[in-house]
């Protein structure tokens, strides 16, 4: 496809349209370069970011198969785990607890979500206030 465009650009040389589009254009920029010649920036950044990755992954899998066997061995709660031995009482407090944060947490979210809005409603009213006012423009 490229000879043949290139051809046709040649062959109406003497008409001033066909150069002048943006194919014939851009064929001519194309055309110098060749595919082995230039070297892809990115892909040795990929195959960086890639060996980091892999890094990474490998020291924190070796990480955890270490201090696996120590956590495991760690028996001085009898595997009653931080708290200690639970009961009735202690799973329904839990679960009181969890009932009241959630809906807390949402409110108490909404209210902050509400609260950044006005401001970045009251930040565009006064920007275009500004805009509109020449004294607040600047230049000369």
């Amino acid at each position: 496809m490229v000879g043949a465009a290139r051809g046709e650009t040649e062959r109406y040389r003497h008409i001033p349209w066909p150069r002048s589009t943006w194919r014939s254009r851009l064929y001519e920029r194309l055309e110098p370069v060749s595919r082995d010649s230039v070297p892809s920036a990115r892909f040795g950044s990929i195959q960086r970011a890639m060996r980091r990755l892999l890094a990474t992954f490998t020291s924190s899998i070796l990480l955890l198969l270490v201090l696996a066997p120590v956590a495991l061995a760690e028996t001085e709660n009898d595997g009653r785990g931080f708290y200690g031995a639970t009961n009735d009482k202690v799973v329904t407090d839990a679960g009181f607890i969890l009932i009241i944060f959630f809906p807390t947490f949402v409110f108490a979210m909404s209210m902050l979500q509400k609260h950044l809005e006005k401001r970045k409603e009251a930040r565009k009213v006064a920007q275009k206030s500004r805009a509109g006012n020449a004294q607040w423009r600047g230049g000369w």
